[in-house]
């Protein structure tokens, strides 16, 4: 497998000849800086792949060209922005970038309560408490109907957080659910937005009367329109898993198991039309075993993230090392290597390490904690290549 990196183009504080230093060889980026929406030219898109191929390295991976949350629940320009999509995906292949991951996650992307997260050896990591999250969507959102998502264990324990819970932490719930995770991601909120919490409340409204099958037929729709142009440029669409995947704030999730995954390889049956198989997101859901899905998806795999997590107590779960947990990289390094060894893969989510939190990276993207799982990963990839070689 290729290894890349996401990164986050020139103002990112990570630079291209740092990652040539650690051995990277792709670079998985997007036009950060045009809105959603805005067709991307083939101008901008050269001036990016050129500074990269600058330093010897290659755009391998776009992540993400956004869906727009209008294509999700079928807003009046649905349709419009999906030909501006069609332009886009067109001028990447124009410009020879043949791999697109995006997600179909309707308002809100990855879902963490804590950012920081410490571990005994003073590193720390992402982490999703569901009794805190609880509280998020009971008691700071005050979504109607949210208490029906969740067990009278659950509401008790939400109750008694609601009687030590301090306005910091409050407010750093906001802050890390809303703001820190999906600013940098979607764009749909920002850092420095007034009000992020009403913001979001109006987001989660446009999705009102759009149950699971409203948002499949949403996703089919979306597909087949970009099919032709995907088969014209040979340009591979990877779906990003659900994160974490199961369903959260009265909003359908649709990429969160086997059976999903089959749908939607299924609906549009085009080997164009395929899966970024992230192994952190799909192992925090009890329901999925990733050497499972692996096996019996691999040929429909575009692009993979690597990156594990362990199950706690009460739903709860910790973004893990590379080495342990439920992603069983090893194993998974194992299947793709011999079913489709082409890959690009990067390593995903590292933990906050060495000075790591001073410097202002975006939440999950450190610089030495990815450097370790990199560097894990790449002993993994090692061992496997030995394997096939004198098996």
């Amino acid at each position: 497998m290729e290894k890349t990196w996401r990164w986050f183009g020139k103002k990112d504080k990570i630079t291209l000849p740092m990652l040539r230093q650690i051995g990277v060889e792709g670079i998985v980026t997007a036009l950060h800086d045009v809105p959603n929406g805005e067709v991307w030219t083939t101008e901008a898109i050269n001036e990016l792949k050129t500074f990269i191929e600058s330093y010897r390295l290659r755009w391998s991976v776009v992540e993400s060209l956004p869906v727009c949350e209008a294509i999700k629940y079928a807003g009046d320009e649905r349709d419009h922005l999906i030909e501006n999509y069609k332009i886009s995906l067109a001028n990447l292949g124009k410009c020879g970038i043949k791999t697109v991951c995006y997600n179909f996650m309707p308002v809100i992307d990855w879902i963490r309560t804590d950012l920081y997260h410490p571990w005994a050896d003073g590193t720390s990591s992402l982490f999703f408490d569901r009794t805190r999250f609880a509280y998020f969507d009971l008691c700071i959102l005050q979504r109607e109907g949210a208490e029906t998502a969740y067990s009278e264990d659950e509401l008790t324990r939400v109750k008694e957080l609601d009687k030590v819970i301090t306005e910091e932490e409050k407010d750093n719930l906001i802050d890390t659910i809303i703001v820190k995770t999906q600013g940098f991601v979607n764009g749909n909120i920002k850092e420095g937005d007034k009000n992020p919490v009403n913001i979001f409340k109006q987001l989660l409204n446009l999705y009102k009367g759009i149950d699971r099958d409203g948002l499949r037929e949403n996703m089919r729709y979306f597909l087949t329109a970009i099919m032709p142009v995907c088969e014209e440029y040979d340009i591979n669409m990877c779906v990003h898993p659900d994160d974490p995947p199961f369903q959260v704030l009265g909003l359908p999730r649709i990429v969160t198991n086997e059976e999903d995954i089959e749908w939607l390889l299924n609906a549009v049956d085009n080997p164009h039309n395929g899966l970024t198989f992230c192994a952190g997101s799909l192992s925090s859901g009890e329901q999925n075993d990733t050497r499972e899905l692996a096996n019996k998806f691999a040929k429909r795999t575009h692009f993979v993230h690597l990156r594990s997590t362990k199950a706690m107590t009460d739903g709860d779960f910790i973004e893990s090392s590379h080495l342990e947990g439920r992603g069983h990289l090893i194993e998974l390094i194992r299947i793709f290597e011999k079913e489709n060894p082409l890959l690009p893969m990067r390593v995903d989510h590292g933990r906050m390490m060495l000075g790591d939190e001073d410097k202002g990276y975006n939440p999950g993207y450190s610089f030495h904690g990815r450097m370790l799982a990199l560097a894990q990963v790449e002993g993994m990839m090692a061992v496997v290549k030995n394997e096939l070689t004198h098996n």
